[in-house]
């Protein structure tokens, strides 16, 4: 059990935050444009990434993290919705590179 927990507690936390910074209008639109998103698609994304933000600051505040989860799975169930199974790939690619590690910005280099 010992060994379980050391090794829990080495894993990495997960960086919420990328979420806002997604939603940063340069990376936002360097995403529109990596996952090839029509105008209704974007508008889209936007409003979904807003409700995002607003939920995710009421999840952060709870210290809850099934709530903090939920948060993200709503924002994938929606983003899936929105985008076709190709678009959705790489929208995963990009939340996961985003979510993991502390550098969003790789989006906005060219």
């Amino acid at each position: 059990m010992v060994a379980f927990a050391t090794n829990v507690s080495a894993i990495k936390p997960i960086n919420y935050e990328a979420i806002y910074k997604l939603n940063n209008e340069t990376t936002f639109n360097e995403l529109v444009r990596f996952i090839n998103a029509d105008d209704n698609q974007a508008d889209n994304l936007k409003y979904l990434f807003e409700l995002t933000e607003n939920k995710l600051k009421v999840a952060l505040k709870s210290n809850d993290e099934a709530k903090i989860n939920k948060v993200l799975f709503f924002n994938m169930g929606n983003a899936k919705y929105i985008l076709s199974d190709k678009q959705y790939k790489k929208y995963l690619a990009v939340l996961n590179l985003s979510v993991n590690t502390d550098n969003v910005e790789f989006l906005t280099q060219k």
